[in-house]
């Protein structure tokens, strides 16, 4: 009853077309493969002093986001519970995509600062900034010579 089917448009290129439907696909992936897509979005950014990672975790309040370190293994960790509607007996859903459930992304991290990682949610969006581990400078000793 509600299924669209995208209608070409004349002049557009057939290449285009392909594309557009590819990644339509590419987006209901969650569809097809639950349990490898129960994730989110992640960009990672290296300065000279730290690293920067940003997620994408729209709807989320920070409350339902936890960050962990746990050796050299950085998870951030959402999780969403179903809402449960009220039944007033005059509105039904015929069609429900909000999701819920828990979604996991970790990463390994190596020579960082674990006391200085920093993190804020805003807009939907997670920084995290991850400070590196300052290098060790070696001790300069002189030698005499004999």
């Amino acid at each position: 009853m509600f299924d669209l089917f995208p209608l070409r448009k004349r002049g557009e290129d057939p290449l285009d077309v392909m594309i557009k439907q590819i990644n339509h696909l590419l987006d209901e992936r969650e569809c097809l493969f639950p349990s490898v897509t129960h994730s989110f979005r992640t960009d990672i950014k290296e300065t000279e002093t730290a690293y920067w990672v940003e997620a994408e975790l729209p709807g989320f309040t920070k409350d339902d986001i936890s960050v962990e370190l746990e050796g050299n293994c950085l998870t951030i960790r959402a999780k969403r519970e179903e809402r449960k509607d009220e039944k007033d007996g005059k509105n039904r859903f015929i069609h429900k995509e909000r999701r819920y459930g828990e979604y996991i992304r970790s990463f390994y991290v190596d020579d960082i600062q674990e006391d200085g990682i920093k993190a804020k949610l805003e807009n939907g969006i997670l920084t995290l900034e991850i400070p590196k581990a300052y290098p060790e400078i070696p001790n300069k000793k002189r030698i005499t010579i004999d």
